[in-house]
This record gives C-alpha cells, sequence and structure tokens, in this order.
C-alpha cells in the first residue's frame, strides 16, 4: 500500500545492508506492495444524483455542499449550470413583470477535493403598492462562479416607472416605464437580456414583459408585454428550458393575458395577481393587474438551481 511504500521511502544509507539481508520470501512480499496513484476519475456527493451514461449529475433545488474526491487532476473538473431566483413582478395594475434569475453554465471548471459551498437563491417578492419596484431574485453561486438575482418588475403608475436591474432585467410599468438592464457592472459577465418597456398609456394597457435568459422582454403598452424566452440546456441529460422572464399585467378592460417565457415566466394578469415564476427554473413573476380596490400583487420570481456534472467513469 502507499503508506507501506513510504516506509520503504525513509531507508537510510545505514540500513541499505539490512536491505540486502532480505530473505526471497521477504522480496515476495515486497513485490505484493500496491503502487497505486490516484483514482482516475473523480466521484462526490451532494445534491439530487443522477447518472447519464458516463456521467454523474448532482441537481441543488437548495442550498448544500458539493464534496468532491481526489482523481487525477485532469479529472478534477465539472460543467455547471447556475440560475439564480427570478425578480418579482410588479402589482397594482398593467404592471411590468419580473426579469429571470442570471443564467450562467460552462464547462472544464477545476474542483478542489473539499466541500464546496452551493448557493441556491429564492424568488423576489411581488409588489402591491402603486409606483414601488418589486424585488430582485436572490443570487445563486458555486465555486466562486455567481449568477445575479432577475430585476423586480414596475408597479404602475409612477413619474419613473422602470423597471429593476439584474440578471434579466425587469418589464417597466408606467406610462413611459423603461426595462431594466442585464448587463451591468454587477452582472458582469452578461447573464440575461433587458426587460420591455411600456409605450405609453395605451391599449391594451400592458405592463413590460421580464428580460429572459434567451430574449428581451416584450414592450407591454400597446403590446402584451410578453416574457423573454429561457434558455435550453441539456446538462442533465435531457433538454430543459429555464430563466425565462414574466408576462406583463394588464388592464381589466381588456381581458388577455400576457405570457410568460418559456422556461418558467409567470404569466401576467388582467383581472388579479401576476402568476409565480416556476419553482428551480429562475422564471420571473408575472405582473399584476386589476381594480385598485384591493391592488394586485405581482407574482413571487421563481427560485434557481445549480446543476453540477462530472465524469465518473
Amino acid at each position: 500500500m502507499a503508506n507501506q511504500i513510504e516506509k520503504l521511502n525513509t531507508i537510510g544509507i545505514l540500513d541499505i545492508e539490512k536491505v540486502n539481508t532480505l530473505t526471497d520470501d521477504q522480496i515476495e512480499k515486497i513485490n505484493t506492495l500496491e503502487f497505486a496513484g490516484l483514482p482516475t476519475y473523480m466521484t462526490a456527493t451532494g445534491g439530487s444524483i443522477t447518472t447519464d451514461g458516463d456521467y454523474k449529475v448532482h441537481t441543488f433545488n437548495s442550498s448544500g455542499t458539493f464534496t468532491p474526491a481526489a482523481a487525477e487532476p485532469s479529472n478534477m473538473v465539472v460543467q455547471y449550470l447556475i440560475i439564480a431566483g427570478g425578480g418579482g413582478g410588479g402589482g397594482f395594475t398593467q404592471a411590468g413583470a419580473g426579469g429571470a434569475g442570471g443564467y450562467r453554465t460552462a464547462t472544464g471548471n477545476a474542483v478542489a477535493a473539499t466541500g464546496l459551498t452551493v448557493t441556491v437563491g429564492g424568488g423576489g417578492a411581488g409588489a402591491t403598492l402603486t409606483n414601488s419596484l418589486a424585488s430582485q431574485g436572490s443570487s445563486s453561486s458555486f465555486n466562486s462562479i455567481t449568477s445575479a438575482g432577475g430585476g423586480g418588475g414596475r408597479s404602475h403608475p409612477g413619474a419613473t416607472g422602470n423597471g429593476g436591474d439584474g440578471g434579466s432585467g425587469g418589464g417597466g410599468g408606467s406610462y413611459t416605464g423603461v426595462g431594466g438592464s442585464g448587463n451591468t457592472p454587477s452582472t458582469s459577465p452578461s447573464q440575461g437580456n433587458d426587460g420591455g418597456a411600456t409605450a405609453g398609456y395605451s391599449t391594451p394597457y400592458r405592463g413590460g414583459g421580464g428580460g429572459g435568459a434567451g430574449a428581451v422582454g416584450g414592450a407591454g403598452g400597446t403590446s402584451p408585454g410578453t416574457g423573454g424566452s429561457g434558455t435550453a440546456s441539456s446538462i442533465t441529460g435531457s433538454s430543459v428550458t429555464r430563466a425565462g422572464g414574466g408576462g406583463g399585467g394588464g388592464n381589466p378592460s381588456f381581458p388577455a393575458f400576457s405570457n410568460g417565457g418559456t422556461g418558467g415566466g409567470g404569466s401576467g394578469s388582467y383581472n388579479g395577481n401576476g402568476t409565480a415564476g416556476t419553482t428551480n427554473k429562475g422564471g420571473g413573476g408575472g405582473g399584476g393587474g386589476g381594480s385598485s380596490a384591493p391592488p394586485s400583487t405581482g407574482g413571487t420570481g421563481g427560485s434557481g438551481v445549480v446543476i453540477i456534472r462530472y465524469q465518473f467513469q
């Protein structure tokens, strides 16, 4: 074994004569020592573990610890997908929707044989009060890589109805509100897209859609304000679309919903509360719509997810 080999390496020059006196039986025992090094492939614990061919996939739907075991250095690498929590939707009426949580993925990420903290961000709360900004989603992280939470949607009305910045931006919710940005210094590198603006106080009175990982949010006001689409990944072995933006809220006089973006975006409402983004997909919450009594609430953003993949055989 390796510890027996270490003992041999400690033999001093004065002890060499003792080695020369070894019998044949003793030499045979030395020949049976294993000179094996590190395992070829890594193994790990943490999260929900599935197998895809020669690969293990660890899915973290909540925060935890990913602990890899030492292996050949060239195989101590993983692929990751890190999605933050989606932003909450704006409230009151014809409100902007929440942006999707930041979406980051890459291969060849080196890991160490130690417990690595995995943080999965929750979705931001929807807003109710007029001219308020819904909460930004919480960030997700793994191995010093962070995805920013989605920007909150803006409630209607207000003098400055801009959506919030984030992984993807929240939708605008005032007469001339612009969508929040998905590409700010705090979210570098870019992790999503901008939220949709509102094109004025015009029929069918919709708030801007939240930005998604794959597309900007739709403009509201004179158009539906649909949520930006998410992005598909096959990291688990099957293609799944995640991180869609929420749909903007509407107005009771124009009974039509604004769809959330594919990948977990919540739909906007024209007569009540916005729909929540999908859990563990990082979708933005839908914008609220309806009358002022009682005021509607924007949908809560969907929580994020962290997925880690590596070869195990």
